[in-house]
């Protein structure tokens, strides 16, 4: 296990108007750690602590952060994840800017980067191994066209270890979030009071506080770790008992109608690829961050499950 860094650091955390960032910026503050924040959303009651930079991660103004401000490490949380915007938006977004930040933290002497991804970049699929490991290739493209732009990012952010080894990066593929921010991939699918499922599939979904996982973020910062980790919380639990659980009630379709019934019927809006990730688990083994940060998860699954039933 890595011993943690305890001399505070400035820390640029992009994307940081989003929900999961500013719990990791008030983590960061706890810590004793100074933020800079960059997106081209604005945060107007961001606490004391935190200088905020209204720009693109791709743009001038936010190298002018890194080369003005010299900061000691990096946490990129500016990826979309969602599936309104188009294609060449999204890679625009999510791969042009994980290159364009990488690329500065080379330029301007960033010690430490962090890199927050997604578990399900993995895929899912009816042959895969029950709990994946991070020697397991990311092969979400192949059965999720639209997450190829997320499996770039991962892939390239994770290149840096053999780029720039002088560069401490931590590739994280966090699994899903549930909590009192009520946003994240699993928290929309769950968004109303009927959730769809598969008829004949009950897969395995695994999730970790909203807490829990800003507080993974900031250790793997603060760790001399490096490398690709997955990052979990308690155990995965039955898609129907997560339904029941969080007070949501499951309606099994069957699959040729799937698709179909998809942003009607008060259902959530899913892309097609996401029929495999309702079919089929995506479940990682995080033993390796465990032993390399000492991460433990504070919230059970019972707890995580309880506390998101009124959101």
């Amino acid at each position: 296990m890595s011993k943690p860094v305890t001399k505070p650091m400035k820390v640029v955390v992009t994307g940081i108007s989003g929900a999961m960032a500013r719990l990791v910026a008030n983590r960061l503050l706890e810590r004793g750690h100074s933020v800079l924040g960059i997106d081209r959303r604005p945060w107007p009651d961001a606490p004391k602590g935190v200088e905020m930079f209204r720009a693109d991660v791709r743009k001038r103004p936010a190298e002018d952060v890194f080369r003005i401000h010299k900061p000691d490490g990096l946490i990129h949380m500016a990826t979309v994840t969602h599936f309104t915007a188009s294609v060449e938006e999204r890679y625009r977004i999510n791969l042009g800017g994980t290159r364009a930040i990488f690329d500065h933290c080379h330029a301007h002497g960033v010690r430490r980067a962090v890199f927050v991804g997604r578990h399900t970049v993995y895929g899912a699929a009816p042959d895969a191994a029950l709990y994946r490991t991070e020697a397991e290739p990311p092969l979400a493209a192949a059965t999720f066209p639209e997450l190829a732009d997320l499996v770039a990012s991962d892939l390239f952010a994770g290149s840096a270890l053999w780029r720039w080894p002088e560069l401490d990066t931590k590739v994280l593929r966090l699994v899903y979030t549930l909590g009192p921010t009520g946003r994240g991939t699993l928290a929309s699918y769950l968004r109303g009071a009927r959730v769809p499922t598969v008829m004949g599939f009950d897969p395995l979904f695994q999730f970790m506080h909203d807490l829990d996982a800003a507080r993974a973020i900031v250790l793997a910062l603060e760790s001399d770790a490096r490398g690709v980790f997955n990052v979990t919380g308690p155990s995965p639990v039955p898609l129907n008992q997560l339904c029941f659980q969080t007070g949501r009630m499951p309606v099994p379709i069957p699959e040729p109608f799937f698709r179909h019934a998809m942003g009607r019927f008060g259902f959530p809006k899913l892309p097609p690829g996401a029929l495999q990730h309702i079919k089929h688990p995506v479940v990682v083994d995080g033993s390796a961050f465990v032993e390399a940060t000492g991460f433990e998860h504070t919230y059970d699954e019972v707890a995580v499950m309880d506390g998101f039933r009124w959101v």
